[in-house]
C-alpha cells in the first residue's frame, strides 16, 4: 500500500475528516472528531491504527510487521509497517477495524455516534 492508497481508503469511510494537526507531513484521519489512523505522507513506512487491546497483542505476536505504535498509547494503538509482506487487504481491514472501534467506543455525543453507525449500516460496510 502506498500513501495515496492509504489516503483514498481512509477518505472512503463515511464522514472521515483529514487533517495535519501535528506537523506538515503527518496525515491524521478522524471520525466524529476522534482519531482512528495516521501516517507520515513523506516517509510512509508505518501506519498507526487503534485496536482492541487483546487483539492488538495477538496481531503483534502473529505478524512481525505489527508492533506498538510510536508516540501512542501502546495498549490501544498498533503501528503496522507498510514495507513488509502484509497484503493491502490486511491493511485495509486494520484501518476499517480501527474506524469501527473508534466509532463504537469513542465518538460522543451518543446522537452523533448513532447517526454515524446508521450511515455505516446503510452503506453496508463490513464490521
Amino acid at each position: 500500500m502506498d500513501v495515496l492508497s492509504f489516503r483514498d481508503y481512509c477518505l472512503s469511510l463515511p464522514m472521515t475528516e483529514e487533517s495535519t494537526p501535528f506537523d506538515e507531513t503527518t496525515l491524521v484521519y478522524k471520525v466524529g472528531g476522534r482519531m482512528y489512523a495516521c501516517a507520515d505522507m513523506v516517509d510512509f513506512a508505518t501506519i498507526a491504527v487503534k485496536c482492541d487491546p487483546d487483539e492488538a497483542l495477538l496481531l503483534r505476536e502473529r505478524y512481525p510487521e505489527v508492533g506498538p505504535a510510536y508516540h501512542f498509547n501502546k495498549r490501544h494503538w498498533n503501528g503496522i509497517r507498510t514495507d513488509g509482506d502484509l497484503p493491502d487487504a490486511f491493511l485495509r481491514e486494520q484501518i476499517r477495524n480501527s474506524y469501527m472501534t473508534v466509532l463504537r467506543r469513542n465518538v460522543t455525543p451518543r446522537a452523533l455516534r448513532d447517526e454515524l453507525l446508521a450511515c455505516v449500516a446503510e452503506l453496508g460496510l463490513p464490521e
